[in-house]
């Protein structure tokens, strides 16, 4: 459809539904038009078109899907309740409590911020997820509205331009291929290229025009090969031909790193049969005419897709040797595979859809949240919506001949987790047609996979990096939280012993019980795993069961007891090498007679320690405000000018700090290199100086000072305080 539909009357929009369900309620349609229009009078979209343009479009392009009377009202008033005087109540009297459901869906929708590069888009793109559970035609408006926007994105101002076509590109276009509107998908990428890269599709575009006067229309010579071909062997079928979208020649040109000349499948074609004994014959009249590329079968009729598509995919040479893509399918398989799920609510020769293969929404959408739906985290559901729900799929065997689909890109223990979680976790090695292969080795279409278990196997942390679905990433990642929960316990008990103390109280079982309950955590057990595992803090915990003590109470810390995780009467040193700060992720390493000395968690002094495991310990800051005696050095480069090295020590004393060692590394006619060595409470200290330091326009430079090289001398320094010789 194209910007034409905007002028749409009631009467073009009413001649396209009646076209194909003559019972269609007329005068509820051309009420929600009138209702519309009257809502939306005086408001105009950034073309200066009135806005209700906008809502007839979209109903125009849904009436092309063929949908039902409820998708059409509600495409006509989806933008009432949110931008107009309209209510939901309002809607619900007059259309009817569906349409109202539907119309307040899409509204939802649209006020979330999908694109957002905050933790927030994960959690609103469930909510997005949900919304398909709930009414899968909410996301059927939703994708017909952005086609419409993306269509007149022009009006836009550009970077809002932008910002639309990455949403378009990253979100609604693989959402619309994996419902199966593959249509939609290409244009939905095509108009967001447009916007994204106008050189590169412009160039496709010349190139295209290039080849179609070197070659002629070859779309005509091989259609009427074809056509003529399956006619000698009386096999009836509508052939169609077409040249691919820029976009996904582009992408192609970009995965196989191939200009455009050396680019061979640029030409899709169609074949539509009348029965499917006719896809098979066809496909082999196919093949025995032109060479069949290896490698490039994918039959979907017996394996269909968990959306309902069906079809035969084969690539074969054609003219001049150039490949081409074959697609043979039934006229209600090519139905399908235009409406995708959307076909359930489609007409056809007026009457509700009888399309055996159109998938109930409500079936794909449960398939959908057994694989997504158990996940708590938002970011690991991102994560496997994005991994699964955006990929195309391969289909392979187990032994006894039953298939597992799995996404592109899936391993072998991928293919044990969706076998069962418990042969997931005890995997130790897959056969794929017999041949005993790595656990990351990419799977393949009509591959026969074997996994070998073993007793008392445990999940590994490696296997997050091998595992390519969200279900075996979060069963890994569960099974890992496991393992480590008696430790984060334990550690967790600790952090709360301290942190209850600091407010003069004790950790008692009743007041860790009290903590997550009012944390909603189930269990005191639970509370200090996450506490243990820092998903808590101590502050959270406390503030839980003694919120106005945590308010009142003096949280300056005893330097003494400033780490957690140290043995009973263990004493600790910070490293000098790397200097950690409180707020820094922590690390020690134990020196036989000498306690345990501190090391930033990045530290490069401690690959000095990687064969000797047992001296590492699991520590942490306390929570709170800590004292400014930790010192850390700084390497600062400022200008030679009288006063500068004045200025710059006053501004760190403001800054509450205290200047305890200044060495001059260098000196220049131009410019002083030194060493400031600086007493601090935390990192946010730390880095409220630097900041303050960069904005003085004299400072050239500022940085932390580290070098593993001082880690030998902290030793023996620690060494002489407690009368020990260092070794070596």
């Amino acid at each position: 459809m194209d910007d034409t539909a905007d002028l749409m009357s009631p009467n073009a929009l009413l001649a396209i539904v009646q076209s194909y369900n003559p019972k269609t309620n007329e005068a509820l349609i051309r009420a929600a038009f009138e209702y519309g229009e009257r809502m939306h009078e005086g408001q105009f979209r950034h073309s200066g078109e009135p806005y209700f343009t906008h809502p007839i479009a979209v109903a125009g392009i849904l009436a092309e899907q063929k949908l039902d009377d409820a998708t059409l009202i509600t495409a006509l008033l989806h933008d009432t309740i949110e931008d107009t005087k309209s209510t939901y109540g309002e809607v619900a009297r007059i259309f009817g409590d569906e349409t109202a459901v539907l119309v307040d869906g899409v509204t939802k929708l649209t006020n979330l911020q999908l694109s957002s590069t905050e933790t927030k888009q994960a959690e609103n793109f469930r909510k997005l997820f949900m919304a398909m559970a709930k009414d899968l035609r909410v996301i059927l408006v939703k994708l017909a509205d952005r086609l419409h926007n993306m269509r007149t994105i022009k009006a836009m101002r550009p970077d809002k331009q932008v910002q639309k076509a990455r949403e378009t590109m990253d979100i609604y276009a693989p959402l619309a291929g994996r419902m199966g509107m593959q249509w939609m998908r290409e244009e939905l990428e095509d108009l967001a290229f447009r916007v994204l890269n106008p050189d590169g599709r412009a160039s496709i575009m010349r190139r295209f025009i290039t080849l179609q006067k070197e070659t002629g229309d070859v779309i005509q010579k091989i259609t009427g090969d074809m056509r003529a071909e399956l006619g000698e062997h009386d096999i009836e079928a509508q052939i169609i031909g077409r040249a691919k979208k820029p976009y996904s020649i582009w992408r192609k040109m970009e995965e196989k790193e191939q200009g455009f000349s050396r680019l061979s499948d640029i030409y899709g074609f169609r074949a539509i049969t009348t029965s499917e004994e006719d896809c098979y014959r066809a496909l082999g009249v196919i093949h025995r005419r032109w060479r069949a590329v290896p490698g490039r079968f994918k039959d979907y009729i017996s394996q269909p897709k968990s959306n309902g598509y069906r079809s035969i995919h084969t690539t074969v040479s054609g003219r001049d040797g150039k490949r081409v893509e074959v697609q043979i399918r039934t006229q209600q398989m090519h139905d399908v595979a235009e409406s995708g799920v959307a076909a359930h609510w489609s007409y056809r020769d007026g009457i509700r859809s009888q399309n055996p293969f159109a998938v109930d929404p409500v079936k794909w959408v449960a398939t959908l949240n057994e694989q997504f739906g158990g996940e708590d985290d938002h970011e690991d559901f991102l994560e496997a919506v994005k991994l699964e729900m955006y990929s195309d799929q391969v289909f392979c065997f187990t032994p006894k001949g039953e298939v597992v689909k799995l996404p592109r890109g899936a391993t072998p223990l991928d293919f044990a987790y969706a076998i069962h979680t418990r042969i997931g976790a005890g995997c130790v090695g897959a056969k794929v047609d017999g041949l005993r292969v790595p656990l990351w080795t990419r799977l393949k279409n009509g591959q026969s996979v074997e996994i070998v278990t073993a007793e008392g196997q445990q999940p590994q942390a490696t296997w997050l990096d091998i595992a390519a679905t969200g279900k075996a990433k979060s069963a890994i990642r569960r099974a890992l939280r496991e393992q480590d929960r008696e430790r984060f316990i334990k550690f967790g008990a600790e952090l709360a012993r301290s942190a209850f103390e600091g407010v003069g109280k004790k950790a008692t079982d009743k007041a860790l019980t009290s903590a997550a309950k009012t944390l909603r955590l189930g269990s005191a057990e639970t509370l200090l795993a996450r506490l243990g595992s820092s998903e808590l803090t101590s502050s959270d915990v406390v503030n839980a069961v003694y919120p106005e003590l945590v308010q009142k109470a003096d949280t300056s810390i005893d330097s003494k007891r400033a780490v957690i995780g140290l043995a009973h009467g263990q004493v600790h040193q910070r490293a000098l090498c790397c200097q950690p700060l409180p707020g820094e992720r922590i690390v020690g390493i134990t020196q036989r007679g000498r306690g345990v000395v501190v090391h930033a968690i990045d530290c490069r002094a401690l690959s000095r320690f990687e064969d000797e495991p047992k001296r590492w310990v699991d520590l942490h800051w306390l929570s709170g405000t800590h004292p400014p005696i930790h010192t850390a050095r700084l390497d600062v480069t400022i200008g030679n000018d009288a006063g500068v090295l004045g200025r710059i020590c006053t501004l760190i004393g403001e800054q509450g700090a205290n200047i305890s060692d200044l060495t001059f590394m260098d000196r220049k006619p131009d410019f002083f290199s030194l060493i400031l060595s600086v007493d601090l409470r935390d990192a946010e200290h730390l880095h409220s100086i630097i900041s303050a330091l960069n904005a003085e326009d004299d400072v050239a430079k500022v940085a932390r000072h580290q070098d593993p090289a001082d880690a030998n001398e902290r030793v023996s320094e620690i060494g002489n305080k407690l009368g020990i010789q260092a070794p070596g």
